[in-house]
């Protein structure tokens, strides 16, 4: 296990909603109307039960990190320490600006995130079905001030009912600000990095010829954030951050915080890491590779991404907490005794 103390604090942070809580289910509600209601299901909200194994993951692999700054609408799981040195509780209008209150829009909370009080210049942001799955080092996700990145291009459209509008947007906005080969001659070992492997750079340096960016490749786990990026994009595109808080739901004109990750690599911001850093499984029929990768450790990082697809959820819930359990059978210090 890593101790080393990174050389510049580098803060987690990470958003969770307790989708059975009935006093936020009946805020939800007062709000949820067709006209404005457009991203919503069961898979966004339902608890999976397994945060305590987030904290478990973290005090094991990332003991190093500074403050673990807990996002909330209010909800706190009963279990948790609220009193460890190292958790900072964040409610919604501790760093939300009050004309976007309530919201349920996921975009408007992580839009916002530079805003909590004392939240380091470096910082990793985890939504909470991203987990910890082996020793991490500090340079693992920050390196000379820089966050570890990949940038190549790729065009992504994920379907009619995905993310596919929100990245669109993003790189609409990336296209209003830089320009593809100009960004490539300012920085050619950055998008021709030998830590991506061979078709990270082949596809870049297909779609160069579009001589704009056409969307970027994504790997849905953890992303490193600078405060400063989210400073710099909502001063130069306050209008367009501003509409997207102001929608009490995710609707299909928002941008979202993949706009700060793409701000990063478009401006050279970054520093290369390896592709093979962490993978994203969708649950939907047969999840043994999944609960593979949770015992032998072969991904730094998992993504247990819920989707409308998902068959039998109290069964895959059930399995997935007994691989958590048999990996992590003792409480952290972040639990309750």
């Amino acid at each position: 296990m890593s101790n080393k103390i990174p050389c510049e604090p580098i803060d987690f942070v990470i958003t969770w909603v307790d989708g059975n809580d009935k006093a936020w289910l009946s805020e939800k509600t007062k709000y949820q109307t067709t006209s404005i209601y457009d991203d919503d299901c069961e898979a966004r909200y339902r608890d999976w039960d397994n945060l305590q194994y987030w904290f478990r993951a973290v005090a094991q692999y990332a003991p190093w990190v500074r403050t673990i700054h807990f996002v909330t609408w209010g909800h706190i799981p009963g279990w948790l320490n609220v009193e460890h040195p190292k958790l900072h509780i964040v409610k919604h209008e501790d760093f939300i600006p009050t004309q976007y209150l309530p919201t349920f829009n996921s975009h408007t909370i992580e839009l916002n995130l530079h805003r909590i009080p004392g939240l380091a210049e470096q910082f990793v942001y985890f939504n909470d079905d991203v987990f910890l799955n082996h020793v991490m080092k500090p340079e693992d996700f920050f390196k000379n001030g820089l966050p570890r990145d990949i940038l190549g291009l790729d065009c992504i459209a994920f379907g009619r009912n995905s993310a596919g509008m929100f990245n669109a947007n993003d790189v609409g906005l990336i296209n209003d600000h830089f320009k593809s080969r100009e960004c490539f001659k300012k920085n050619p070992g950055k998008w021709l990095n030998y830590r991506y492997g061979i078709r990270v750079p082949a596809r870049s340096l297909i779609l160069l010829h579009k001589r704009w960016f056409p969307g970027f490749f994504y790997q849905h786990i953890s992303s490193n954030f600078l405060k400063s990026t989210f400073e710099e994009v909502w001063e130069k595109e306050f209008e367009i951050l501003d509409d997207t808080c102001k929608c009490k739901f995710r609707t299909a004109t928002n941008v979202n915080q993949w706009l700060m990750k793409y701000w990063q690599l478009a401006s050279g911001n970054f520093f290369p890491r390896k592709k093979k850093m962490g993978l994203c499984f969708h649950v939907e029929k047969d999840i043994t590779k999944l609960l593979a990768v949770i015992e032998n450790e072969s991904q730094n990082i998992i993504c247990i991404n819920d989707t409308v697809k998902t068959v039998n959820f109290e069964e895959k819930r059930d399995a997935i907490k007994r691989a958590f359990e048999k990996k992590f059978p003792e409480k952290s210090s972040f639990e309750k005794e």
